[in-house]
């Protein structure tokens, strides 16, 4: 049985083509190692949080020009976030550190860089830096169930030395708006 000459010339391309494609996985995950999703190599017990850094998430100074919020996205929920915005500095690098205690979820920061999956049982870190005070919405957006359309919250962007001073009088969360405010997609 005889091959046709065009026939064998698509057989060539289409081989050339598929050792390609493995090529490039190949080297996606010996030579650049992209075999995270954003994460950090922290793991956290998912169904007990409470004895971790996640038992009280929420924000605090690592440094004068670092700040760090520790988030768990939950069935159908962001905490801090959904009920109380998290509230973060503007001109400061700030690191979202993201865990989940039930399904993956989608943490995006809308109008920024800011996207994130957030695994059960992993910490995943996204680090931003906000140029001004505005307010962001946050989405899940990642399905994780029958009340995912219902998961978002808020990112409130304060000056710098606002949120220092209010850090250390204790009213922190004083400076965000009342809940339900809409969010002005304001762009980092």
């Amino acid at each position: 049985m005889d091959i046709h000459r065009y026939e064998k010339i698509w057989i060539g391309v289409s081989l050339v083509f598929i050792v390609g494609l493995m090529a490039s996985i190949v080297y996606g995950v010996v030579a650049v190692g992209a075999t995270t999703v954003g994460d950090s190599g922290e793991t956290v017990a998912a169904n007990d949080l409470s004895n971790t850094t996640f038992g009280d998430p929420g924000g605090h100074w690592a440094s004068d020009d670092h700040y760090v919020v520790n988030v768990v996205a939950q069935q159908f929920q962001f905490r801090p976030g959904t009920r109380e915005p998290v509230v973060v500095p503007a001109n400061t690098t700030v690191t979202f550190r993201l865990t989940s205690p039930d399904v993956v979820h989608g943490f995006e920061v809308v109008g920024t860089s800011v996207n994130a999956m957030v695994i059960p049982g992993q910490v995943t870190v996204a680090t931003t830096r906000f140029d001004r005070p505005t307010t962001y919405g946050v989405v899940c957006n990642e399905y994780c169930g029958a009340g995912h359309q219902n998961m978002e919250g808020q990112i409130v962007v304060v000056p710098r030395e606002t949120l220092r001073n209010a850090s250390a009088n204790g009213t922190a969360a004083s400076l965000a708006p009342p809940a339900g405010d809409a969010p002005d997609g304001g762009v980092a």
